[in-house]
């Protein structure tokens, strides 16, 4: 297949007001691709493209290539101790690092599992997937776990959800450095309203059928070629060059009841279990910048024990623990 389509080139719509549209007894051209061109030129138009998986990509890296897998599961619920896999897809790809835009033959890999239990009416619906279309399916552990073995890097649109149910089914996953484009990007701060995959795409000038892996897969490597405006690089790169550095768990221990609106307005989530505000910080700079906010702004400049947990891609998204050590503010 050919590198993913674009929209045609167009000069840039000028700002302007709506205009009225006139009638016109010309014929219209048949040909959906004239007919889409002219559309996207209208300032008060704006076309959309059904999204074509890409399965090879016609371009020479300029850089180092790193060899990543995308990935998306269909599960038959959220709760990772107990809900199994019924769908896995992989996108086995190399990336140029220098520009983030994955070069050569894509390998796709796509199959169901019977999880043993009915699927819920619930989960058909938004997955499209039957029992009976499961009944007697099994993933091919020996073919995942080839296509796992020379792997740098796996990025999942919420790795947070995907690589637990993972590494419980294979655990050649755990081996491998993990990213997220749901939590390693921005996507406010770059300008999206949402950073729901399907709605990046469509802002991007794709759609396609959702919620099913394989699909979702070629969806988030379209998006992830994208540049993103603030960032200066496209998601990919973002995702690549953030999976280099640690990541941190920050918790406000012992922080005063009255401070939970700052919190909750500083994105802190509450661990119910834990009794505990907590938020996740990307790099180190982050890090030091919120220990002083929390001084500062949480325990009015008296001193305080939070404790600060490091991870790595190895373990980021995973169940399992990074590095603990207790800061004192």
């Amino acid at each position: 297949a050919a590198d993913l389509p674009e929209p045609p080139s167009v000069k840039p719509k000028a700002k302007s007001k709506p205009q009225p549209v006139s009638a016109s007894t010309a014929q219209p051209s048949a040909d959906p691709v004239i007919m889409a061109a002219m559309l996207d030129a209208h300032p008060d138009y704006r076309v959309i493209r059904r999204l074509a998986p890409t399965l090879r990509f016609n371009r020479t890296p300029q850089g180092p290539v790193v060899r990543v897998v995308v990935l998306d599961t269909e599960t038959t619920g959220l709760d990772q101790s107990r809900d199994k896999i019924i769908e896995l897809a992989l996108l086995r790809v190399d990336v140029d690092t220098l520009t983030g835009l994955p070069v050569g033959d894509v390998t796709v890999y796509d199959a169901l599992e019977d999880p043993g239990v009915p699927i819920s009416k619930e989960i058909q619906a938004i997955t499209g997937i039957t029992d009976e279309m499961v009944q007697g399916q099994r993933l091919d552990d020996e073919r995942i776990e080839g296509l796992l073995a020379d792997i740098d890097l796996v990025i999942a649109h919420n790795a947070s959800f995907d690589r637990p149910f993972c590494e419980a089914r294979i655990p050649a996953f755990t081996q491998i450095p993990w990213g997220c484009s749901l939590a390693g990007i921005d996507w406010k701060k770059e300008g999206y309203g949402s950073a729901k995959l399907e709605f990046l795409a469509m802002q991007m000038g794709w759609f396609y059928d959702a919620h099913r892996a394989e699909v979702d897969c070629h969806a988030l490597l379209a998006v992830l070629g994208k540049p993103l405006p603030v960032a200066g690089q496209n998601g990919m790169a973002k995702i690549i060059a953030t999976s280099e550095h640690p990541s941190y768990r920050l918790q406000a221990n012992g922080a005063p009841f009255d401070a939970k609106d700052i919190l909750k307005a500083r994105s802190y989530r509450w661990n119910a279990e834990q009794k505990v505000w907590h938020t996740r910080l990307s790099d180190e700079a982050q890090l030091a910048a919120e220990l002083q906010w929390l001084k500062a702004a949480v325990y009015n400049g008296r001193a305080a024990r939070v404790q600060v947990e490091k991870f790595d891609a190895r373990v980021s998204y995973s169940n399992r623990a990074g590095e603990i050590e207790v800061n004192q503010l």
